[in-house]
């Protein structure tokens, strides 16, 4: 199976692999941009990660070339459905080789079948399970088989990790409003672990130098690998963020996440699973946009999501969680 990127993407095939390893028994093969190797590393139906560097890969095209072509696979499923997924797929001896409903780029062009019609107007993960159905295989339940290493938990629980950063400003809740957040569950007894990338420090920085919270708000960007970081919010009780990929990690591993959308769809990239809600500002002509830019300048989509409600809704989630470890 080729799903190379992002974070977020690589969990949202998750189920998918769970479901071919139980239909078919077969050993499974996952190939992966190195960034992202730990998702399938640590989900038990891959048998072997295959990583496909994102730069400098054409001086090591002979051996990879020669990797990808020493098995002789009876499948290959391409879950990007972009070029770059659907060259190395090709590349393989797969018997047959099966493209998803949402390929571009001329991807299908390398495809045995594509797998459905379009059809844009569901999750993401049901995209992914439309394998199973184009093979006539059980979907069954859609699970996510992830198994990190447990990761020293920062502070005493109850823990909230917010994941406050995605790579489109649009996407992102105001930062004054995640520090009165922070500083609001810490008084309130909690232990906020600001979580993300070395790129995420400044504004989680920023967020701790805010919020200040008696020692209780703990900046951790940028210090985990992404197993870590799995590790660590397996011990979380709540995930507050926006539509970002720790956000789809923390679902993954059924923390309960209430998560802020703005200009995306949560209908195809929310966090997915029972223990998830999302919170957007109401109404809006142009929402959802999918713009990394807001067109009407002052980003009314997240700005209309109120601080009050925010904390309201993760106090009451934060404690249904812990009554929930009780029970």
């Amino acid at each position: 199976m080729v799903k190379l990127s992002s974070l977020g993407d690589t969990i949202h095939a998750l189920p998918a692999v769970r479901a071919l390893k139980a239909a078919s028994g077969a050993a499974i093969d996952w190939l992966v941009h190195p960034e992202y190797a730990d998702i399938p590393a640590a989900c038990p139906d891959v048998d072997r990660v295959i990583r496909l560097p994102r730069r400098g890969w054409l001086y090591r095209l002979p051996a990879w070339w020669a990797d990808l072509r020493r098995e002789h696979y009876d499948l290959a499923v391409d879950f990007q459905g972009l070029l770059k997924s659907a060259l190395p797929m090709r590349i393989t001896r797969a018997a047959y080789r099966l493209g998803p409903s949402f390929h571009r780029e001329g991807a299908a062009l390398f495809y045995d079948a594509v797998a459905a019609p379009r059809d844009k107007n569901r999750h993401a993960v049901d995209e992914n399970l439309d394998a199973l159905r184009h093979l006539g295989w059980p979907v069954g339940l859609p699970e996510f088989a992830l198994r990190f290493p447990p990761h020293p938990a920062p502070g005493p629980p109850p823990r909230v990790a917010i994941a406050a950063s995605s790579r489109w400003p649009t996407k992102n809740w105001p930062v004054d409003r995640f520090a009165a957040l922070a500083a609001g569950l810490a008084a309130r007894g909690a232990t906020v672990v600001l979580v993300g990338s070395l790129a995420d420090r400044p504004v989680c920085e920023e967020i701790a130098a805010r919020a200040r919270g008696g020692g209780r708000v703990l900046d951790w960007s940028g210090r985990t690998t992404l197993a870590q970081l799995g590790g660590m919010l397996s011990a979380c009780d709540l995930a507050v963020t926006v539509d970002t990929g720790p956000m789809h990690l923390a679902a993954a591993l059924g923390v309960p996440v209430l998560a802020l959308f703005g200009p995306t769809d949560p209908v195809r990239t929310g966090p997915y699973g029972p223990h998830a809600r999302t919170l957007t500002c109401g109404p809006l002509p142009c929402r959802p946009c999918f713009g990394s830019r807001c067109s009407r300048k002052d980003l009314a989509c997240l700005t209309g999501i109120q601080l009050a409600t925010v904390l309201e809704a993760a106090e009451e989630m934060l404690a249904r969680s812990l009554q929930n470890r009780r029970c």
